[in-house]
């Protein structure tokens, strides 16, 4: 126990990055070994149509050259042998539930990023060994329970901890200490430095700053004139501080989201409502269930060409109603986007959340019965729903054959990013 103490810091922290390696393909190989075990497969959302993207691949199908947002048909021109199968994010959830298990088998403190990426602080954890003899214990155990691979990060903070378990993918486990800094990130390009987008990238190599080392030897003051507040959090990263802490996964969600890519460029209006009124009715629910009201509707919009614009309202009131949503994104959609002008993609983000009994809704005399009537409403078809599948009550103008239609499936709906479904008290342990 001694021995195991004295490998932990006196002062600061251990944190691991858990990252799960080609997860969903790795989730239908483990469920169904017979069927995909070693051999190339890729989840895509359009399987039948050939028309959708690559959203990830085994690593069989990797080494044959097929990449993440390669379109289906590119990807099986170079690998005609690949195996094409459609989301199925009930059994990712399911997966993602029982490895999120096994972190907090070492440690409490447990923050998740996605559904397959998770920090853990083992700082006070040394009862279970060193953090290496952690880290590989936790490794196998996803190994040997689930049949998944993952690659772990261990060090200081997690900025580093998450650039750690990329440097070794598949079942990899990379130390990288503060010390180490200068010699594994200095030399690497900046886009590298987890956090640092393309645009970020550009800017920088334009102001002749092209590696993390010189990021790190920039003057602080120089990054902030250049960036902002930014600027500053630039120069820590580069130099390997980060002290932002592991938030502990019962924290409440900070926002609610869906989009939903569309099979072909709409331009007709009634369409574009169409898909709000799905994404409202989505969005809105996902928020009842974790009893939060929203004060802010954002809408995301994308046009064939790949170019997104965010817009968001801020509403006089807070809801959870979708009928309310589903007004105000329609709204910003039409004060936003010229009619007529083609859409590939849409979006509906929910902001501004607090819980339901903490953020009192002030109503004039005339607006209390209705809302009452409202509030009633919405709870009988939530209990339904809850009983028979969000598929039992629709309103006419959901229905349509477009993905917006099909987001109340459980199996198919969801996104990397959506992790509210670790907090929903009503459908635990894989109980969707």
């Amino acid at each position: 126990m001694k021995q195991a103490r004295d490998s932990y810091p006196s002062k600061g922290r251990v944190i691991l990055h858990v990252d799960m390696n080609a997860f969903y393909c790795s989730v239908h190989q483990a469920a169904e070994p017979e069927k995909y075990a070693d051999k190339a497969i890729a989840v895509a959302g359009s399987v039948e149509l050939r028309k959708g993207i690559v959203v990830t691949s085994s690593y069989e199908a990797r080494k044959k050259g097929v990449k993440t947002g390669m379109l289906v048909s590119q990807a099986l021109r170079v690998c005609p042998e690949l195996v094409l199968i459609r989301p199925d994010f009930d059994l990712y959830r399911q997966f993602s539930r029982r490895f999120i298990k096994l972190a907090y088998s070492y440690s409490p403190l447990v923050e998740t990023m996605s559904i397959d990426e998770c920090y853990v602080d083992i700082t006070g954890s040394h009862q279970f060994g060193t953090p290496l003899e952690i880290a590989t214990h936790l490794q196998d155990r996803i190994a040997r329970e689930l049949s998944l691979p993952c690659s772990i990060g261990i060090a200081p903070n997690k900025l580093l901890a998450k650039m750690a378990s990329d440097m070794k993918k598949p079942n990899g486990i990379t130390i990288l200490r503060l010390r180490d800094v200068p010699g594994v990130l200095w030399p690497r390009p900046c886009k590298e430095l987890f956090g640092i987008g393309s645009k970020t990238a550009a800017k920088l190599s334009k102001l002749n700053i092209r590696t993390i080392g010189e990021l790190a030897h920039t003057p602080e003051d120089f990054l902030i004139k250049e960036f902002g507040v930014w600027g500053s959090w630039l120069h820590m990263a580069a130099n390997g501080i980060d002290r932002s802490p592991v938030n502990p996964e019962k924290e409440q969600s900070k926002s609610v989201g869906h989009t939903t890519t569309l099979p072909y460029n709409y331009t007709e209006l009634d369409d574009i409502k169409r898909v709000f009124l799905n994404l409202a009715d989505q969005t809105s629910r996902r928020l009842r269930r974790q009893g939060l009201i929203c004060s802010t509707v954002q809408i995301v919009i994308r046009d064939p060409d790949m170019k997104t614009i965010t817009r968001a309202l801020t509403l006089s009131r807070p809801t959870q109603d979708p009928r309310e949503i589903h007004q105000h994104a329609c709204k910003l959609f039409e004060h936003h986007w010229p009619l007529g002008k083609p859409v590939r993609l849409l979006g509906i983000t929910l902001q501004n959340l607090k819980p339901r009994d903490q953020a009192p809704i002030q109503l004039d005399l005339f607006e209390v019965e209705e809302f009452g009537r409202k509030e009633q409403l919405i709870r009988a078809m939530d209990e339904i729903r809850d009983k028979f599948g969000d598929e039992a009550l629709l309103t006419a103008g959901m229905l349509g054959n477009d993905p917006s239609a099909l987001i109340r499936n459980h199996k198919i709906r969801g996104t990397s990013l959506q992790t509210d479904f670790l907090r929903d008290r009503n459908h635990e342990d894989g109980q969707e």
